[in-house]
């Protein structure tokens, strides 16, 4: 039976679920993460067990993914994992640094691993929009869709438009981690990029069956 969930997916799931328990235990019940700044004041605060529910929302990505390839039919599945299975590893590896960044922070360290994961995202959305942009036509590379991408020209565009919003987003992304606007707007923006990408590729895609 066809499944995105690997094992490695499920070893990235306990450690985020091992690092919240820590958090619980390590990080006193009334601490609160400035979640934005204005100026040198924290005018946002995330109290310890909102922010710790980042976990959870990892148990929900799991299940999304487990269910869509149920949802999806043998062909459809065999043309979209090289897709999907890296995207879901790169989801959780996300979810599980920005809580190992909240336990670190939480216990006193001076590491900002929230902000190290976002500049790291920035920089690998930089390189792969560099990469979609010049890419060429090639029958096993590129953006792979349920539905075909007619012509070269269409091709080209989808993946230049694809392209601009990657490094687009990549540069945001290095930007807040570089200003730090607080933890709450970081992670906003990283869940924001995770999912508008795709969408905006897959519309792009739907749009190109036009040309």
């Amino acid at each position: 039976m066809s499944s995105l969930v690997t094992r490695f997916h499920l070893l990235l799931l306990m450690v985020t679920v091992a690092i919240t328990g820590v958090g619980f235990v390590r990080i006193p019940a009334d601490f609160a993460y400035p979640a934005h700044w204005s100026g040198s004041y924290a005018d946002w605060l995330w109290p310890r067990n909102i922010a710790l529910l980042v976990a959870p929302f990892e148990v929900l990505v799991i299940g999304a993914f487990f269910l869509l390839a149920r949802l999806l039919t043998k062909n459809h599945f065999a043309k979209v994992q090289h897709i999907l299975d890296p995207a879901l590893t790169l989801l959780l590896a996300v979810v599980t640094a920005i809580q190992l960044g909240l336990l670190v922070i939480g216990i006193g360290s001076d590491i900002d691993l929230v902000r190290l994961t976002g500049a790291g995202l920035g920089i690998a959305l930089l390189i792969l929009g560099i990469v979609f942009f010049e890419a060429e036509r090639h029958t096993y590379a590129g953006l792979r869709m349920p539905w075909p991408i007619a012509s070269d020209r269409a091709w080209k565009l989808v993946h230049r438009i694809t392209g601009i919003a990657s490094g687009l987003a990549g540069a945001v992304l290095l930007a807040l981690a570089w200003f730090d606007p607080g933890l709450g707007l970081l992670v906003i923006a990283y869940a924001a990029t995770l999912i508008l990408l795709p969408a905006v590729a897959g519309m792009a895609t739907l749009l190109s069956r036009r040309l």
